[in-house]
């Protein structure tokens, strides 16, 4: 097969019969032979990203195509056919908008457009899903990189919008402390469960008038809790975890030491707080905003005709964004009228959309690279 050979719909079809929710292996073996096919070379770096690179013979940007491999769990069969009306041509399935419908878009383009100036990068990492270690370990978003990135386009289902701006996601534990005692005699002791209610009430009071122009106010939601160790005992401590959807500049570090001065003024003196973050290999995946105005930003949106606004979910654009300017962008939908698309059990992307994200980076790629 060669690069003019290569039909974007029927490798979704492919990707999406093949599963990828409890490893990428297999998934990351057919974009291999995809590519080689397509007389591609192709390398798989150490922490599983599939890398592969087209040069052009004079000097010039360096674009980056971003997606992944794996999906959330359970497997959902492939299918075709039309939505609920029995209208139109979609692909049913697990990762079928998530996101091997933006994988299929972007490798159309990757092999339609053969640079005539710098060069086109293909770097999909293999657990975006879990803990981004692939992402977290590319040689070009590292601090000293071969060749630094000029621009960057991350394949997410974005119903071919532009998007130019994400928050980010942080994970957290509170943690309450008081002293046992026993139950009979409440009083001898202090109790963590109870100093954790007005712990709790003052996350609504954290932060309130920080607004980002794009993505409005950020979120901090409680999500659970544990407590106590025996039902005749007062509990010496509580703790509950919590989801911070960050937004611009805001940081990890930043985050936690503000939330834990701010739940320590609030809670009462026989009480103390600690706020830790979440241990992971990678770090978090922070809010990240690229200038409207910016030459990504405005090809892109002449060539899908979308709008520019934010995504609704925290990806590796996050990574990606600290090294260039970054967009996610793709074919699909996070969810619908009828409610949620991705994840979901009836995940889909419209087969056209599919054809259209294509077309609008293959465009976008000539303007940057021809």
């Amino acid at each position: 097969m060669s690069a003019d050979d290569f039909d974007p719909i029927s490798f979704l079809e492919s990707a999406v019969r093949t599963p990828s929710h409890e490893s990428p292996d297999e998934m990351r073996t057919l974009l291999v032979e995809t590519l080689e096919a397509a007389g591609i070379d192709v390398s798989v770096d150490d922490a599983g990203n599939v890398l592969a690179e087209r040069v052009g013979e004079e000097d010039g940007p360096h674009v980056v195509l971003n997606t992944h491999i794996d999906t959330v769990p359970p497997h959902v069969p492939f299918s075709r056919g039309g939505d609920e009306n029995g209208d139109g041509d979609r692909i049913f399935g697990r990762g079928s908008c998530d996101a091997k419908g933006p994988l299929a878009a972007l490798l159309d383009a990757f092999l339609t457009v053969e640079p005539e100036c710098g060069r086109l990068t293909l770097a999909v990492t293999p657990d975006e899903e879990t803990d981004s270690t692939g992402a977290a370990a590319l040689e070009l978003l590292s601090d000293e990189p071969t060749s630094p990135p000029d621009a960057i386009i991350v394949g997410e289902p974005t119903g071919l919008d532009v998007c130019n701006a994400a928050r980010g996601r942080f994970q957290g534990t509170v943690s309450v402390y008081g002293e046992n005692a026993h139950a009979a005699h409440p009083e001898a002791g202090v109790n963590a469960i109870r100093g954790a209610a007005p712990v709790l009430s003052a996350l609504s009071t954290f932060d309130t008038d920080e607004v980002h122009p794009d993505l409005g106010a950020p979120t901090l939601t409680p999500t659970t809790i544990t407590g106590g160790a025996a039902t005749n005992q007062i509990p010496a401590d509580c703790s509950f975890v919590i989801d911070r959807r960050s937004v611009p500049p805001e940081g990890a570090d930043e985050f936690r030491e503000s939330l834990e001065a701010h739940l320590r003024t609030t809670a009462p003196e026989s009480i103390t707080v600690d706020v830790s973050l979440a241990e992971r290999e990678t770090p978090f995946l922070e809010a990240f905003e690229t200038p409207a105005d910016s030459t990504l930003v405005r090809t892109l949106r002449e060539a899908s005709g979308g709008e520019v606004r934010p995504f609704g979910a925290a990806t590796e654009a996050s990574y990606f964004a600290q090294a260039a300017p970054t967009v996610v962008f793709g074919p699909g939908v996070l969810s619908d009228d009828e409610g949620a698309v991705a994840h979901a059990p009836g995940e889909y992307v419209d087969v056209d959309e599919v054809t259209a994200a294509a077309s609008a980076v293959t465009r976008t790629l000539r303007t940057l690279v021809q």
